[in-house]
């Protein structure tokens, strides 16, 4: 098993509605933790101040956030959040398994459980072939049979009928995430 220590903060373009609708792109990039304090203020600084009319502000683009389009503040912030309480180099792990479509929200609908993301989360792995015969190793799946027996054993259609209850990911750096489907 390897791991990977990719730490890439999610960053979020919070920009003006008003001055968009306007045709006027005016807005600055992030941290996604703290989105939903932005002010006005900091969103117009570059842009000669706020009008009368601007109001609302909304996350027109983002980075290293797991999920496609345009948000609120609130919700960029909530990832923030996600990414800050995420383990210790699992961030890449957290996105691939939000990619993957086989994640479990929490409680608000946008964003990960995490709990639920350690409680799946088998590793990284050069291969599910590799995580399989871990685990094999770990279950003892061979204690008391006859080396005849183990000779005769079907590798391929017993991984091939584990990995049926595993979501499998390529991961960024080569290998693939592994995760149980409960």
């Amino acid at each position: 098993m390897s791991t990977t220590t990719t730490t890439t903060e999610p960053q979020v373009w919070i920009g003006c509605l008003a001055c968009y609708n306007a045709g006027r792109l005016v807005g600055e990039w992030f941290p996604a933790v703290g989105a939903d304090e932005v002010t006005l203020a900091e969103v117009h600084r570059y842009a000669g101040g706020a009008r009368r009319d601007c109001e609302e502000l909304w996350v027109m683009d983002h980075e290293h956030i797991p999920v496609r389009g345009e948000m609120d503040p609130t919700t960029a912030a909530a990832w923030g959040e996600v990414y800050q309480q995420a383990p210790d180099g699992l961030w890449e792990a957290v996105c691939a398994w939000v990619d993957s479509g086989a994640y479990v929200a929490a409680s608000d609908g946008s964003t990960p459980s995490l709990g639920d993301f350690e409680e799946r989360y088998a590793g990284q792995w050069d291969s599910f072939e590799d995580y399989a015969e871990h685990l094999a190793g770990e279950l003892d799946l061979f204690d008391g049979w006859p080396e005849e027996a183990r000779r005769y054993f079907d590798w391929a259609r017993w991984i091939g009928d584990l990995r049926s209850d595993y979501t499998v990911v390529d991961a960024a750096g080569g290998g693939v995430h592994v995760f149980r489907d409960l």
